[in-house]
C-alpha cells in the first residue's frame, strides 16, 4: 500500500463535508453542534496551508492546525491522532507499517488525554477496531469497515463521557459524531487508494438533518 497523504486528506474533506449536515445533527443530539463546523473548518484550513506550503508533511500540517486553530473537544484530539501518523510516516519507509503505528500511538495519545475507553460512546470505539483490523494484517477496505462498523454500533450505547454523558438515553438510536468522523477518515483513505467500501450516502446514519444549516 503506497498511501498519497494529500489525496487521503483532500478525499477526507470532501467527505466531512458531504457528511457536514448529518454530523452537525448528531452533535446536537448527544453535543453542543458544532463538530461538523469544527472538523470541516479544520481541513479546509489544511488544504489552504498546504497550498502554500507544499513541501510540508500533510498529516504534520493538520496536526499543526488541528492542535492549535480547531476548537472543540474533537479538534485537539483529532489533532493528536494527525501529529502521530506524521510521526510514524517520517518514521516508517514503509506505508501500511506507518499506518500501523500512527493509528496505534494516536488511540494511545487520545487515550492519555481523554482516558476514553471502548464502549463509552467516544471516537475511541472507531479507532480500536481500526487499530486492531490494521494489526492484524488487513487491506484498507477492511480497516475501513471497522472503523465503520465501530462507528455505528456507538448507537447503541450510552455515552460515559462529555456532554454527551449528560443527555441520557436521548443519543440512544443514533452514533456517535466524534466516531463518525474518525470512521470517515478510514473510508477516505480506502476510497483514495481505490478501495472503497461503498458510496459515502451509504456509510452515513440517517438522521433528520432539517435545520442544521451547511
Amino acid at each position: 500500500m503506497t498511501t498519497d497523504q494529500r489525496t487521503v486528506l483532500r478525499t477526507y474533506t470532501d467527505a466531512v463535508h458531504t457528511a457536514h449536515d448529518t454530523l452537525t445533527a448528531l452533535d446536537q443530539i448527544s453535543g453542543d453542534g458544532d463538530f461538523g463546523d469544527n472538523i470541516a473548518e479544520g481541513l479546509d484550513r489544511t488544504a489552504a496551508a498546504l497550498e502554500k506550503s507544499p513541501g510540508e508533511a500533510p498529516f504534520a500540517v493538520a496536526a499543526r492546525i488541528f492542535l492549535d486553530e480547531v476548537g472543540g473537544t474533537s479538534g485537539p484530539l483529532m489533532g493528536l491522532l494527525f501529529q502521530e501518523i506524521a510521526a510514524a510516516f517520517a518514521a516508517h519507509d514503509d506505508d501500511r507499517a506507518a499506518w500501523r503505528a500512527g493509528v496505534r500511538e494516536g488511540l494511545a495519545a487520545i487515550q492519555r488525554v481523554g482516558e476514553a475507553q471502548p464502549g463509552d460512546r467516544t471516537l475511541v470505539d472507531a479507532l480500536v477496531p481500526a487499530r486492531d483490523a490494521l494489526d492484524a494484517g488487513a487491506d484498507v477496505r477492511d480497516v475501513a469497515v471497522a472503523a465503520l462498523d465501530g462507528a455505528r454500533a456507538t448507537a447503541d450505547l450510552r455515552a460515559r463521557m462529555g456532554r454527551a454523558s449528560y443527555v441520557g438515553e436521548r443519543a440512544l438510536g443514533f452514533p456517535d459524531p466524534g466516531a463518525t468522523g474518525v470512521a470517515l477518515l478510514f473510508w477516505s483513505l480506502a476510497t483514495a487508494e481505490g478501495h472503497s467500501p461503498g458510496d459515502l450516502a451509504d456509510q452515513l446514519p440517517s438522521v433528520d438533518t432539517a435545520g442544521t444549516g451547511g
